[in-house]
């Protein structure tokens, strides 16, 4: 296939260069005649190769009649990014793509020297690139201008809501000029993006580019259930069986990521981490790792890995099940993007998997459940690679001829090969042993017998940490890999909750909380020392065993006791007797000394002041006050 004839002749050059025969159909839409010189509104999945697309559309404008872009001076293009990775990525593909037309970028990310972005804007670019607070930082401080905007690009725009950046978006465009185009990227169209849209462009023309059905066509899913203590393993043989060139392993938190990343650096992976608390040089380093070549595996959380496109990026793993399924697909989708195909594993604890069900029923994928490579598997497939390897069928040259005969001579042939296996061996990491999920079974009604000779243990949190059950259980199974129908009664106090572990559990529990921890900073798992008062329950009124008794209306009701003799009162015989006890003579009360009287001393009457005409004249009398009668009279 050969490309459009549409395109202007720079960016068809650029394309060629790059390796392009066809175009993707988000980027075939925005090239359309209709689509000339208009506002548009693109809804597009991730991986559809937006950024090319909004570089082709622009193009056209940022040019008018001349092939080549004029001096660098005020920007002709502003492209805003929720992420400082997606814009620097951004800023990556529009400078080969602009590479023809002498085009001058400049970024505007959150992260870096302000001052050397100044610079930058001072010297002049033709377009700009960055995220919504930096851009608002520079426009306000008079660094960026916008009076020479032609257009105005807003990539992911619904991430850019979703992180609270619409007051920063709303700023910038009201500082860019009226007669400026504005293209809207996003993934989907909520009504916050539809409101946007109507504010701030004119007349958009809105492009759908796929549908929600072929989103992600071009990824195998598959979903692996094990046991919750053997999911790091089960992520250690999933690298070790597809051999990707490029990985990118999802986890929850950022403990989750130091730990995992931990485990797999032990094992001899080459492993970069991305997460929230890197800085923004440490997050550049890791990622330039990755692309070229020094790392094969980034660990990363949802947010941190939010927009990246690595190069030969051919599986994702989801090490820990995401929140729902809209961060499913967006952890999957940096994989399978333009055209390319891709693998992702969800990886599930047996307890959690119908979790894992309907998070993928609820994304409408359809998603292949295997068992996880065994250490068997991969040994065998080791052995394959080692008996095929291209380096076996090369003769040796002149230089090695002499060195070989020596080899020969010295050692015989089957030394020299289990030598050559041994050493093959040790350059690979040792796969672990992984046991499959056992088949679902009828749930056992939970019962108290099974949790006689437990064990109580106690984490640091209550109810000052606001700590509550539904997010408490999940946290003590993933930390003793145990499941919720192992642990029995929950007792949660001020500053700490203890629990119940069955008896079976209890030794495996306190090994993987001593092996793994909690996951969570600050938050321990210990035995609860000595019997406890708060672990011994009051029996109270039980109700007897057997079904409970139904209500019958017609039966008559039970007679009950007398009143009296319920309630311990004396019986009326003894009334009389304690009638004729004589009552003991009041004592007469000593009568009060009569009170001193005292005339009250109204003093001198009170004068008004003077008039107009300098006669004085007494004060009017206030109107006595009603009495109050409510009141109580004073003795």
């Amino acid at each position: 296939m050969s490309l459009p004839e549409t395109i202007i002749a720079p960016i068809a050059r650029a394309l060629e260069a790059k390796g392009y025969d066809s175009l993707t159909p988000v980027q075939a839409a925005v090239i359309e005649p209709q689509t000339d010189g208009r506002d548009l509104l693109v809804s597009a999945q991730t991986g559809s190769g937006k950024t090319v697309a909004f570089g082709m559309a622009i193009a056209p404008t940022l040019l008018g009649d001349d092939l080549i872009l004029p001096a660098p001076g005020a920007p002709l293009a502003l492209v805003i990014a929720p992420t400082r990775e997606l814009a620097m990525q951004v800023r990556r593909e529009l400078d080969w793509l602009y590479a023809d037309m002498h085009a001058q970028t400049a970024a505007g990310v959150g992260g870096m020297d302000q001052r050397t972005e100044r610079r930058a804007l001072e010297r002049g670019a033709h377009i700009v690139v960055g995220t919504p607070g930096r851009l608002r930082d520079h426009i306000t401080r008079g660094a960026l201008d916008m009076s020479a905007l032609r257009a105005v690009v807003l990539d992911e725009a619904d991430e850019m809501l979703d992180l609270g950046f619409r007051e920063d978006l709303e700023f910038i465009l009201a500082a860019a000029p009226e007669d400026r185009r504005t293209l809207l990227f996003s993934a989907t169209v909520p009504r916050q993006i539809a409101d946007l849209a109507k504010t701030f462009q004119n007349d958009a023309l809105r492009i759908t580019a796929t549908s929600s059905g072929e989103q992600h066509a071009d990824i195998d899913y598959k979903l692996m259930v094990v046991p919750a203590d053997q999911r790091e393993n089960a992520v250690i043989n999933t690298l070790l069986w597809y051999e990707s060139t490029n990985t990118i392993v999802f986890a929850s938190t950022r403990e989750a990521v130091k730990h995992l990343s931990a485990r797999l650096h032990n094992r001899g992976f080459d492993v970069v981490t991305l997460s929230g608390e890197l800085t923004q040089s440490e997050r550049t380093n890791a990622l330039q790792a990755m692309r070229d070549g020094r790392a094969r595996i980034c660990v990363a959380t949802d947010v941190a890995a939010r927009g990246i496109d690595l190069p030969n990026l051919d599986l994702v793993i989801h090490a820990e099940l995401p929140m729902n399924a809209e961060t499913l697909l967006h952890r999957s989708g940096r994989t399978g993007r333009a055209g390319r195909k891709g693998t992702c594993v969800v990886i599930s604890p047996s307890h959690r998997k119908r979790v894992a069900l309907s998070i993928l029923r609820t994304a409408k994928i359809e998603a292949e459940m295997t068992a996880p490579p065994s250490a068997a598997d991969i040994d065998a497939r080791y052995q394959d690679h080692i008996l095929s390897a291209a380096t076996l069928t090369v003769p040796a040259n002149e230089e090695e001829a002499p060195l070989v005969a020596q080899l020969l001579e010295r050692h015989s042939a089957e030394a020299i090969a289990a030598a050559y296996l041994r050493l093959q061996m040790a350059a690979r990491p040792v796969p672990e042993d992984v046991v499959a999920a056992a088949p679902d079974e009828p749930r056992a009604p939970r019962s108290r017998e099974r949790f006689a000779g437990g064990s109580w243990f106690k984490v640091n949190l209550g109810r000052k940490q606001r700590a509550e059950p539904r997010w408490l259980l999940p946290m003590i199974c993933k930390a003793g890999g145990v499941t919720k129908g192992d642990i029995g009664s929950i007792r949660i106090f001020d500053t700490e909750t203890i629990f119940e572990v069955a008896a079976d559990k209890v030794d495996s529990f306190l090994r993987s909380v001593g092996k793994n921890g909690t996951g969570e900073k600050g938050v321990h798992i210990g035995a609860v020392e000595g019997p406890s008062e708060r672990s011994e329950r009051p029996q109270g009124k039980r109700r007897p065993p057997g079904p409970p008794e139904k209500y019958d209306p017609m039966k008559p009701r039970p007679e009950k006791a007398d009143r009296k003799e319920r309630y311990g009162k004396p019986k009326s015989d003894d009334l009389e007797a304690f009638m004729e006890i004589p009552r003991p003579p009041r004592e007469p009360k000593p009568a009060r000394p009569p009170k001193p009287f005292a005339p009250k001393d109204k003093g001198k009457p009170k004068w008004a002041k003077p008039t107009a005409e300098g006669v004085e004249r007494p004060a009017k009398k206030k109107a006595a006050k009603p009495k109050d009668h409510k009141k109580k009279r004073s003795e």
